[in-house]
This record gives C-alpha cells, structure tokens and sequence, in this order.
C-alpha cells in the first residue's frame, strides 16, 4: 500500500504525466457520457427488444465492445468497430496490393495517406451499417420511434456516422495528447462498462439457486483469475535468441564482444486471430440465411450454437491458422536477417544468410505453436462458462477477445506510465522487473 501511495505522488509529481492522465480520463468520460444519449426520434422507454437482442450472440459482442452504447440506440451506437473493420481491411490490402506495400514504405507520408484512406472506408462501411441498425429497429420495435420513418433515416444515419467519427476523433486525440493507445483505450472502457451489470447479474442468478450458489460464485472468480494470470502470460511471454555483436573499443584496437538478444512474443498476433475468426464464422450463418433448404437450416442452427460441438471446434482451428497467418505477416524473418546482418550481428553457431532465415523461421513456427493453442482454449472458454451456468454475459469475460483486450491494453498503459517514471529517475510500478506490453514498446494490437 506504501509503495501504492508513493507511486500516486510521483505520477502527480511529472507535470507532463499528470496532464496526459487528465486529458485521457477527460475524452474517456466523453465517451462514456455520449453512450447514454438516445438518437433525436426514439423513446428509450420502448428499445426493450434491443436490450434482449443484444444479450448474447454477435450483437452482445458488439453491445460489449460499445460499452452499452448499442443496445441504447445512442448517437455512439456504432462505437469505434467500423473504423477496426476498415483498419483490419487496409492491413490485409497491405500483404497483397502493391500500391499499399508502396505506402507501408514510404514513412510518415505513407501512413497518413494509409489514415486517410482508412478513415474514408470507415464512412463507406458506416453507411451500410447505420441504415441495417436503423431497420432492425423500424422491423421489430416500431413504437419506439416518434418522428416521420423516413427523416428518421436519414438524420439518424448521419448522426450515426458523425457519432462514430468522433469517437475515431478521441481516439487520435488519447493517443496524441493523452497515454496512448486511444482507440484501443475506449474499446476496454466500453468492455470495463459492462463488467460491473455482468458480475451483478452473476451475483443475483447465484443468490436465486439452492445449494451452494454462493460457494459457485466464488469459485468462478478464482477460475476467472487463473485464466486472467495465464492470459497475461501469454500477452507477455518471449523467446530470446542471443545475438552477438562485434564491437571495437574507442581508443584501443582490441574487440570487445557484447551478447544483445532478439525478444520473439510467444503471441505476436495479438487479438487478431480472434477477431478474424469470428468474422468468419458469421459468414456461414449468413449464407444460411437466405437458404430455404432443410440441410441449410441446420447447418445455421450448427453454427449458430455458441456452446455447440462443431461452433467452438471450427472457431478453435481457426484461431490456431490465422495465428500463424499473421504472424508470418507480422514477423520477417527475411528482414530481421537483413537488418542483423546491416548492424554486424549473427546468432552464435549459425551462419548468416540464408542459415539464419531458416533458423528464425524454425524457432518462430516452434513458439508460436503454443501459443496459438492456448489463444484457441481461450477462445473457446466462454462456450465451458456457459455450460457451467454462467450467465451469458458475464461468460464473455472469461476469455476470448474481451479477456485479450483487458490484459493488453492494460499492460500497455501501465508500461506507458512507467515508461515516464522511469525516465524521470522514478521507480517503476513493479519491484521485480519492468512491465512488458503486447509489443514490448508499448504499441497497439488496434
């Protein structure tokens, strides 16, 4: 608790510090605040249909993720996932359309012209998704609009545009003046929103049952922290592959050698296998939806059973392929092989070249293994919570892409904070060690 209070004083202390805290908590209360506010035309007194709708499935991810915002039909219903889907598609465009290699290259110019064109794909997706969540709401809860239908269209789709631009606009603007990491920031703000109505839903459904209800309660935060603990695990776990370099001394003519290490992430991916997993296991549903045969229907049925057999097989193989896959696009082996050789650096017992493609290669295949199983498991742990009678809600905490997001971005900015510390001549915020985020330098999975 000292150490605690200490630590306290010395954020307070570095003027700088202190400001980025406050202008982070400042956009965030924005944010949360914006989440409460209904578009102009609808009763919120009359949106009971959305609120079930979105307590589980894909819309309950995506409610999550908003932090309430969608199930309130608010101006930040959309939140800031338009703008990830657009990010996720440059990426993609990035690995197989020359032109988007030739920006990746070309430094800051490039990446604003990659931000400028990922800004205009996210209003190009905001307008499909703001009419298709308008018409939900005209098809199944038409009391709860009070205005003509068609202005209601149209002035909430442009509300709802403006909305999730803005939210995209405070998440530059955390990232600029603030700690950091911005639009991952107001994704685990919407996620921590929701954390307190789940546990209490728990609480209140353990309460109504016979028989130890309470003992079950506990037991399932004492699993859900064991799965917290491995997950940080996994966000921190590294390999280090001893690199020497040959070093002349100034002023002498001897060579010193100095052993520096390259650090390989047991996840390199991040959060993003998940993400590109369960996009596409809605596709199949989809498919199936506008289908009228028998085979179909139960295929959809089949894939649509979040506790079922072959929804968390298929989810759990995916995972497992789309680590490796963005790994390889993530880690090149190639370049760090070119870059080692540039600086006079080689892995000790292995010769430069092509030797060291294949050795970097191998041994990043071998521990990314690992941890593509154990992103798989905690994919699909939420489906185990939920068999065990855990609300649906409160099931989405115990893994999957909220639980990776938690631990990230937390990790991420307690590495921000302490970064500053330490600058500083301060002492960090751990006694054993420094704190180590998803990328080591403090970056952003998003």
């Amino acid at each position: 608790m000292k150490k605690f209070i200490e630590t306290l004083k010395n954020i307070y202390k570095i003027e700088d510090l202190r400001s980025r805290l406050g202008t982070t908590l400042f956009f965030l209360l924005i944010y949360r605040l914006g989440s409460y506010v209904a578009l102009p035309g609808i009763d919120p007194a009359q949106l009971g249909e959305l609120k079930n709708q979105t307590s589980d499935g894909l819309l309950g991810l995506l409610d999550m993720f908003s932090g309430g915002a969608f199930s309130n039909a608010s101006i930040f219903a959309l939140g800031i996932m338009p703008y990830i889907s657009a990010s996720i598609v440059i990426q993609l465009m990035g690995i197989a359309v020359p032109y988007f290699q030739k920006l990746q290259k070309e430094g800051e110019s490039g990446r604003r012209k990659i931000n400028q064109i990922t800004r205009y794909l996210t209003v190009f997706i905001l307008i499909f998704q703001a009419p298709a969540f308008l018409t939900n709401i005209k098809m199944n809860m038409p009391q709860a609009i009070v205005m003509d239908p068609t202005m209601f269209t149209i002035s909430s789709t442009v509300i709802m545009c403006a909305g999730s631009m803005f939210v995209m606009w405070l998440g530059e603007r955390i990232t600029d003046k603030g700690i950091g990491n911005g639009i991952s920031l107001i994704i685990m703000i919407g996620i921590i929103a929701r954390l307190p109505f789940s546990v209490f839903a728990e609480f209140v459904s353990r309460l109504e049952q016979q028989g130890g209800g309470m003992v079950m309660f506990l037991v399932e935060f004492v699993i859900l922290f064991v799965i917290f603990m491995g997950t940080i695990m996994l966000v921190q776990g590294t390999r280090r592959i001893p690199v020497q370099y040959a070093k002349r001394i100034v002023g002498n003519k001897q060579y010193g050698g100095v052993r520096q290490y390259i650090p390989l992430k047991v996840n390199a991916a991040g959060v993003m296998p998940i993400i590109f997993a369960q996009a596409i296991m809605f596709v199949p549903m989809t498919i199936a939806g506008f289908a009228n045969s028998d085979s179909m229907s139960g295929f959809a049925a089949a894939f649509s059973n979040h506790t079922g057999f072959w929804y968390n097989f298929t989810q759990f193989v995916l995972v497992v392929l789309f680590t490796y896959f963005y790994t390889a696009i993530t880690v090149n082996p190639v370049q760090m092989a070119e870059d080692m050789k540039k600086n006079g650096g080689f892995i000790p017992g292995v010769k430069p070249g092509k030797k060291t493609v294949e050795f970097l290669d191998t041994v990043m295949s071998r521990i990314t293994f690992p941890g593509s199983i154990f992103l798989g498991i905690v994919t699909i742990l939420p489906a185990f919570a939920m068999l065990g009678g855990v609300n649906t809600q409160f099931a989405y905490f115990y893994g999957g892409t909220s639980l990776l997001i938690l631990v990230g971005v937390v990790l991420d900015t307690l590495q921000q904070i302490e970064s500053h510390l330490l600058m500083r001549h301060y002492d960090g915020l751990m006694k054993s060690g420094r704190i180590k985020g998803r990328t080591g330098g403090g970056g952003s999975m998003m």
